[in-house]
């Protein structure tokens, strides 16, 4: 269910995106258009998720490319561009964790995996925005997007390289002129989709900060 949810996602945003959501190239309105930076930090112990068997803490550092196609007075909607450049702390704090019907080359490296690695990440997140004006200067959003990752280090619940980043955020933005100020709680999920073992993934519970400038 997670597979067909994640592969749905990403075919409407692409769609959008390519097959007429900007309304095509010639017609893009520079004033509905948004870049700004990112800093963000999650980690898998807390809510609304709870993992005491292993550590994973990581912090984002992404560039946001914004564009709203669909203005109402209450409600807008956006499509998000946000790579990113992650970097992860892990560590396997249960060496039972992985059991031989997991994964039996993982289960004997576990003494190995229970130090704490580094990990990069290189994300592409594509996703849509649905957003409600409280009023002119004050609106809240929620936000779901999906991208592909590369990862340099595998962990005992995944594979490293190809993956995909799944975000589900709530957030809150305040403009001031030809600023916005942006805050974000949000859920990441990443996993390979079964493309390699292990695919146990990784969750973290997130709040990020933007500073957002229109053109």
């Amino acid at each position: 269910m997670i597979r067909e949810l994640k592969w749905s996602l990403l075919f409407v945003i692409t769609n959008i995106v390519l097959l007429g959501g900007l309304d095509g190239y010639a017609q893009i309105k520079t004033e509905n258009l948004k870049w700004g930076v990112s800093f963000g930090m999650g980690a898998q112990d807390r809510f609304p998720f709870d993992l005491p068997d292993y550590k994973h803490e990581v912090s984002f550092y992404k560039v946001v490319l914004n564009y709203r196609f669909k203005n109402n007075t209450k409600w807008a909607f956006e499509v998000n561009l946000e790579p990113s450049f992650n970097v992860a702390k892990h560590q396997l704090l249960n060496k039972y964790y992985v059991k031989p019907s997991d994964a039996d080359d993982y289960r004997e490296q576990n003494e190995f995996y229970m130090q704490e690695r580094t990990i990069k990440e290189y994300v592409l997140n594509c996703g849509l925005i649905a957003r409600y004006k409280i009023y002119d200067a004050l609106s809240t959003y929620a936000i779901g997007s999906v991208g592909p990752m590369i990862s340099n280090k595998e962990t005992e619940r995944l594979a490293k390289g190809f993956a995909f980043s799944d975000i589900l955020g709530l957030g809150l933005s305040f403009e001031m002129n030809k600023i916005q100020l942006d805050f974000r709680y949000s859920l990441r999920h990443t996993s390979n989709l079964e493309m390699k073992q292990p695919n146990g993934g990784h969750n973290t519970t997130n709040t990020e900060f933007s500073v957002l400038f229109k053109l």
